[in-house]
């Protein structure tokens, strides 16, 4: 075997290596995941509890902390084992940090339960508490999604690290509406919250089905209940709306808590469904890595087809001008096999230059449709007497009711911006294009 076909094997291993430690990180993930599903239930429990003075939830809650027990200690094995790799390729300085604060926070938990079951602490603080925790464990997953090398891989993270984000909004407006519910109302810095945690949870789903599979997207739609959701969105509008709650409304608490339940529920499996796509895609491409590693004929083959294509842009300088012959002898020397390993990394350096510049591209074009967005959405509010929550919601419908994009529809109200100019009165539909005239109604 020559030094050569040693190095390519070596190289091979290595890729396998990393896929294999890779899938262990991205094993962390699904722990993480079953975890901060029972600690946002527990969270939950906690809040009606508190809220009600211990009257309500109490049983239930003890329910969420056995849950929240069981998968804690499934996590904490799997970080502990992690903890062991220190050195391989994916197990980097900040995630095994990371780790180290999070399970520093898990050691805080029984002290926590404590003060609540006690009845030391108030709804917020629990809250804040919990929500650190939870935050202390998403950080561990976006640092996984940060280190991971291959390309597919990393899309599948950033959809799952979104939609976990989502719901953990989700978790933390059903805490919230908790709370106000089983008080009886919502004051001004409360209502404000809830709008901020709909809105900021949209955006959240929004970006996982935009890089997620088709079939991720698929299983969101089977797995969005339509009567929850239904259910989910006349509460929301009693709690933010400027009209008080009725007398009777705390038992509402309890129908909050399990309709946003639910529908957390049902997040939950979608993210489920996107954990086991990674883990198969983390599979697969191990198990390909290694097949190609048992051909080594077929693996050695490609020292021989390895020609390096010649500099072209070095070649192409020249051309048509009297240097000409330059370019040639640069074509000669650069096709040199003294020169083809730097040929290489001046192509790889490049593709990676590309890559980078087409990803910040994606990044800046989605900024500024997100502005565009906030821009319409503004001028709705102003013009059309809608509150945030509202004026998404409006733009999302005529959207879907158009087969458009929200950036698209968000451009056309802005530039209706001279027939929606402020005025001593609503605008009539009348006044409107036909197919803003259809949504309003659609949404009123």
């Amino acid at each position: 075997m020559t030094p050569a076909e040693r190095l390519l094997l070596t190289a091979k291993r290595c890729e396998i290596d990393d896929l294999e430690h890779l899938t262990a990180a991205c094993d962390i993930v699904g722990d993480v995941s079953h975890f901060v599903h029972a600690l946002q239930k527990e969270r939950g429990a906690s809040n009606v509890y508190l809220a009600s003075g211990g009257q309500r939830f109490a049983e239930r809650r003890h329910e969420r902390i056995d849950e929240c027990l069981a998968t804690e200690q499934a996590l904490r094995m799997r970080l502990d084992a992690l903890g062991d790799t220190a050195g391989r390729p994916a197990t980097t300085a900040r995630l095994l940090r990371r780790i180290a604060y999070v399970w520093h926070a898990l050691d805080g938990l029984e002290a926590l339960r404590s003060n609540i079951e006690a009845l030391q602490t108030s709804p917020d603080d629990a809250t804040q508490a919990f929500n650190q925790l939870i935050s202390a464990l998403l950080s561990v997953v976006f640092e996984v999604a940060d280190t991971a090398g291959d390309p597919e891989i990393t899309l599948a993270l950033v959809a799952i690290f979104h939609l976990m984000q989502g719901k953990e909004l989700a978790g933390q407006e059903r805490a919230c509406g908790a709370f106000g519910f089983t008080c009886g109302g919502f004051d001004d810095a409360h209502r404000q919250l809830l709008l901020h945690l709909i809105d900021a949870q949209q955006r959240c789903f929004d970006t996982c089905l935009e890089f997620t599979t088709e079939e991720g997207r698929e299983q969101w739609q089977r797995e969005m209940p339509s009567r929850t959701q239904d259910g989910v969105q006349q509460l929301r509008e009693m709690a933010s709306g400027s009209t008080p709650l009725p007398k009777s409304a705390s038992p509402l608490g309890e129908t909050w808590y399990e309709l946003t339940t639910r529908r957390i529920d049902a997040i939950q499996r979608v993210e489920a469904f996107l954990i086991g796509e990674l883990s198969n895609l983390c599979l697969a491409k191990t198990l390909d890595a290694r097949h190609s590693l048992s051909r080594h004929d077929d693996l050695f083959r490609e020292l021989g087809n390895a020609s390096p294509a010649v500099c072209q842009q070095l070649v192409e300088l020249f051309d048509g001008s009297a240097t000409h012959e330059l370019g040639e002898v640069t074509a000669r020397v650069v096709g040199s096999s003294l020169n083809r390993s730097l040929v290489e990394l001046m192509c790889a350096q490049a593709s990676r230059l590309q890559a980078l510049s087409d990803e910040l591209e994606s990044t800046r074009r989605a900024l500024r449709e997100r502005k565009l967005i906030e821009r319409a959405k503004g001028l709705i509010m102003a013009h059309q007497q809608m509150s945030e929550e509202q004026a998404y919601a409006f733009l999302r419908k005529m959207a879907m009711d158009q087969s458009k994009s929200m950036a698209e529809i968000a451009q056309t109200v802005l530039g209706l911006a001279d027939i929606l100019k402020p005025s001593t009165e609503k605008p009539s539909t009348e006044e409107l294009p036909a197919e803003v005239r259809h949504t309003d109604r659609a949404t009123s």
